[in-house]
């Protein structure tokens, strides 16, 4: 698989990191299953996964403050007691769509920020099926245009996401292509859904602990609503991809959505888009939000790190 090659895992060999990886892979399966439910009212779903994230460790070197930009509610994530870094990044949180707020994936977006010395801004774009698309894509867009407007310069400024946060990176990052402006340095997608047509999907692998065929199709359709999901704004995979930035894609191989990672790799490289595809042997689904806890974790947001500043610099 070339670049596409498993990562492979320092966990195999410590004993208390398999200890670790089980415990969370039982709690993981024992709370989100059960949240991410379909025909679960969409209010109960967005309850329980607050409820969930509230026992989640962000780093104790983040900090987490309010903040309107380009119009956009979100929250700037930032490494207490270091000065303003060169590099930030446009995080859009996973959660099909319809569930997931900037505050339920402070884990994630905490690491994120000490792994790679920047700071991040986590817009808390609009929800279906209150606001189908392009709500969500349209939220992206005006943040990403606020930034920009406070001096941030492109070739210092990323986009990344997970889940479906990781779709509509790709999407933001073709409106923008489209309109002509500049691309940010690089995108990063922590287990990216850029098909919403699940015309492909196979049924959720023995090891998936989060996500299920019936949720998805759910979510899928209610933020579609309507609109044709072959349209490239809600699956990206569908559009002509020549243009886009450096992008890395880091996915686990217990999890449903592992094809749309491989599918969008392949479309990538055929566009002649630099891309990277780091495989997880055993991981699950957006398994990163575990940094602190999980070596792998740890390990993926490091090479985040180190492909976001090799993007910035030759920037």
């Amino acid at each position: 698989m070339s670049d596409s090659a498993a990562a492979k895992s320092g966990d195999g060999g410590s004993t208390h990191q398999r200890w670790i990886a089980g415990l969370l892979r039982f709690a993981l399966r024992t709370t989100l299953l059960r949240t991410f439910r379909a025909g679960l009212p969409v209010e109960q779903q967005r309850r329980r996964l607050r409820r969930v994230s509230s026992l989640t460790l962000p780093p104790r070197a983040a900090s987490f403050t309010a903040a309107v930009v380009g119009g956009v509610p979100g929250e700037w994530i930032r490494v207490r007691g270091r000065e303003r870094p060169s590099l930030a990044v446009l995080y859009l949180h996973g959660g099909g769509y319809t569930t997931g707020s900037p505050s339920t994936h402070r884990a994630l977006t905490g690491h994120l920020a000490v792994h790679c010395d920047a700071e991040v801004f986590a817009p808390h774009y609009r929800l279906a099926p209150e606001h189908p698309f392009p709500a969500a894509l349209d939220d992206a867009v005006a943040a990403w245009h606020g930034l920009r407007g406070h001096g941030l310069d492109a070739s210092r400024l990323a986009i990344a996401g997970d889940s479906a946060g990781g779709g509509l990176a790709v999407a933001t990052a073709l409106r923008l292509r489209d309109l002509g402006e500049p691309m940010p340095c690089g995108l990063v997608l922590f287990s990216p859904w850029v098909d919403l047509t699940l015309e492909r999907l196979a049924p959720a692998p023995p090891g998936e602990v989060m996500l299920t065929l019936p949720w998805v199709r759910e979510c899928a359709r209610g933020y579609a609503a309507g609109t044709d999901p072959r349209h490239p704004g809600i699956s990206p995979i569908e559009a002509d991809l020549a243009g886009l930035p450096p992008t890395l894609i880091q996915v686990g191989t217990d999890e449903l959505l592992l094809p749309d990672s491989r599918r969008l790799c392949e479309r990538l490289r055929a566009a002649r888009v630099p891309v990277e595809l780091k495989e997880f042997p055993a991981r699950w689904h957006v398994f990163q939000a575990n940094a602190g806890v999980l070596a792998d974790a740890d390990r993926a947001l490091e090479a985040v790190g180190r492909f976001l500043r090799a993007r910035s610099d030759a920037g």
